[in-house]
């Protein structure tokens, strides 16, 4: 069983993932860095050269190589969750955490990043803005677990709470049920 983190760009699921994994001692893998390793180039550059379909298509195929991992830590894209097929080829290999944070706060995080507009012609903001009211029942839809990063906790806090909150919800149980042999 795996830890899945979802959430809107800026949430802070590659910082959060790589503490949690550390704490874990579990491997952490970021979507979009393998998306650009694997491309040998920028994801702003796979959009621009291969459209929005060759980017789904790319994730699509990473998202079928996570579900064959287990004991890892993996930071989903920002969009990985609205796309059902994304969800149905994870469902059953781990949890789903979806970090949320305030409008103001996700635009303040990203602001330093080049990342292409789903929206084109829009600002940062009113681009996490549209997707957020658009897609947001997706988000809870695919969560498991709900955490706001936006807190003012530390990244090592918000780490420590979520594995606090999972192993509250008996996730390592069943991740040991999962791994055991069937008679």
């Amino acid at each position: 069983m795996n830890i899945y983190l979802c959430g809107m760009i800026g949430a802070g699921k590659t910082a959060i993932g790589k503490a949690i994994a550390r704490k874990l001692k579990w491997p952490f893998f970021d979507l979009d860095q393998i998306m650009e390793e694997e491309a040998g180039k920028r994801i702003h550059d796979i959009v621009t050269e291969e459209t929005w379909l060759g980017f789904r298509e790319r994730e699509y195929q990473i998202c079928k190589r996570f579900s064959q991992m287990d004991c890892s830590v993996i930071a989903l894209g920002g969009g990985t969750v609205r796309y059902q097929w994304n969800m149905d080829v994870l469902r059953g290999s781990g949890m789903v955490i979806l970090l949320k944070a305030n409008l103001k706060a996700l635009a303040d995080r990203v602001k330093k990043y080049d990342r292409p507009r789903v929206n084109p012609g829009t600002s940062l903001e009113k681009d996490i803005s549209i997707l957020w009211r658009k897609y947001k029942r997706l988000y809870y839809k695919a969560a498991d677990l709900v955490v706001k990063t936006d807190q003012g906790k530390t990244v090592l806090e918000e780490a420590a709470e979520i594995v606090r909150r999972l192993k509250k919800q008996g996730f390592f149980n069943k991740k040991l049920a999962h791994k055991a042999p069937q008679n």
